[in-house]
């Protein structure tokens, strides 16, 4: 549905997209890579992942203390984008995990670090089509807002007020 949406809303709207996207460029696709580089191990990787799963929490918190309708839906669409990404989050953690104890089984120790490490190079590819997919839906966030729309699930699951004005 569309709605008559004035500029001021449209521009907080954009907040919980803009910093979503923040998260992903400085936190998935910036310190992820820079962990790597730096070769700080595996514990590396947990510095991206609290600063990102802060973020997201920011954005549950937030879609629930919004006094506009439509600037509140947007909050709760980010978090749902926000959602698609910490499944990505949890698929990695589990094959990491299952590689870690794969790792286990070798009987030298350093055919163990070579099976944890290519086990661990495929691990990361769910975050890193979840990180992809969202940023393509977080595209289709920005034109929501200026075309004045909210998704028909989410006016199912949070009716608009009486006093929103539909434009045609």
């Amino acid at each position: 549905m569309n709605f008559e949406i004035s500029e001021e809303k449209k521009r907080l709207a954009r907040v919980p997209h803009n910093l979503f996207v923040l998260n992903i460029l400085l936190f998935n696709l910036l310190l992820t890579p820079a962990a790597i580089v730096l070769d700080v191990g595996m514990y590396g990787f947990l510095i991206p992942l609290i600063c990102s799963l802060s973020v997201i929490l920011y954005i549950y918190l937030r879609s629930y203390k919004q006094d506009d309708w439509y600037v509140e839906m947007h909050w709760r669409l980010s978090f749902r984008r926000c959602q698609f990404l910490m499944i990505g989050y949890a698929v990695t953690a589990l094959l990491v995990a299952v590689g870690w104890l794969i790792s286990f089984s070798a009987n030298d120790a350093k055919m163990a670090e070579i099976m944890f490490t290519a086990i661990s190079r495929v691990a990361v590819v769910p975050t890193l089509l979840a990180v992809m997919a969202t940023v393509v839906l977080e595209a289709g966030g920005y034109h929501l807002i200026n075309s004045g729309k909210v998704p028909d699930w989410l006016i199912k699951k949070f009716p608009p007020p009486e006093n929103m004005r539909l434009f045609e």
